[in-house]
């Protein structure tokens, strides 16, 4: 894959604006229904505290999907399912787990201001961004910017 030089926050943004990455699955996974939280670190404001990756690599002649946890680890609830090609952003690493944020509608745009990745300060908050929350196997993700 070749390193991608255009700015990550005009890609994000224009990747999560963009209806190619829409999801079709119905289901929910708001932040309340995680057994382990998201956290977003702080920083100086001037690197990005999280990563966009892709989902790529399930066996599509087998289940095709990844399971989203409510928390880091298979014996947590399956909350939803993720498959080849779709994004997330990952804010939360913990051990081969990532704490991710993903779907329909949730784009990187509240209120006319584009939602970064960290906030200037020192620290980790919960991840503040409504939308779709939760934690897949870092197996099937692959780096795309961050």
């Amino acid at each position: 894959m070749k390193p991608i030089t255009q700015n990550y926050t005009t890609l994000f943004a224009s990747l999560f604006l963009s209806s190619s990455i829409l999801f079709l699955n119905t289901q929910t996974a708001q932040a309340d229904s995680l057994d382990v939280m998201i956290y977003e670190r702080g920083g100086d404001g001037q690197v990005a505290e999280c990563t966009l990756d892709m989902v790529e690599g399930l066996n599509t002649e087998r289940d095709g999907f990844l399971s989203v946890r409510s928390g880091p680890g298979t014996s947590f609830r399956q909350i939803d399912q993720l498959h080849n090609g779709d994004f997330v952003i990952t804010f939360d690493i913990r051990g081969d787990w990532a704490g991710v944020y993903y779907g329909r509608g949730h784009e990187l745009i509240e209120n006319g201001n584009e939602i970064g990745c960290g906030y200037v300060g020192e620290g980790q908050r919960p991840v503040p961004y409504p939308g779709k929350k939760g934690w897949v196997h870092r197996n099937w993700l692959v780096l795309v910017a961050g």
